[in-house]
């Protein structure tokens, strides 16, 4: 596969359903940008998210790297959050197999640089393809209903269709 690299939304969204441990299951080993590190665990300190972000690192599965094409970085920050930019610039830099990403606009950048992304619900849709979840309904209708995670109605009809499941 490759590189991974993710956004802090996927990490986020994530461990808001208990969900974390499928990058370490899927990719072994993931990659956050410095500035998604800042937004996830210096600043996101006693919310959901930082702790369990920081003992992935700590047991050597999640690693920080900074991409080092600065400018590049400001380029791209016109357009994404600081920590999309870094997604995409390491993306470019380290040529990635794959970038988690959720928000529409990272992932429209992404196309145009050829990286190939997922999401949090392209990751549950891959967990229920490979039987580590039962049922794709349950975990969107918590990160929708329970954890504001804001995805079209027809999206969520198409990923459940994707599933195998119906809505009712």
């Amino acid at each position: 596969m490759g590189l991974v690299i993710s956004d802090a939304s996927t990490l986020i969204h994530l461990v808001n359903i208990g969900r974390l441990g499928l990058l370490r299951n899927f990719f072994g080993q993931v990659v956050v940008p410095s500035a998604v590190w800042k937004e996830v665990v210096d600043l996101g300190e006693g919310r959901l998210g930082a702790e369990e972000v920081r003992q992935a690192e700590n047991s050597g599965w999640m690693t920080i790297e900074a991409p080092s094409d600065n400018a590049f970085v400001r380029a791209l920050s016109r357009d994404l959050d600081d920590g999309e930019a870094e997604v995409i610039a390491l993306a470019v830099e380290r040529k990635a197999g794959l970038i988690l990403v959720d928000e529409t606009e990272a992932r429209r950048v992404a196309d145009l640089y050829g990286i190939p992304r997922t999401g949090t619900i392209g990751l549950l849709l891959r967990a229920k393809r490979e039987k580590i979840i039962e049922l794709l309904k349950p975990e969107l209708d918590r990160l929708v209903y329970q954890r504001g995670f804001w995805i079209s109605q027809s999206f969520y009809q198409q990923a459940l269709e994707a599933a195998g499941e119906r809505s009712e």
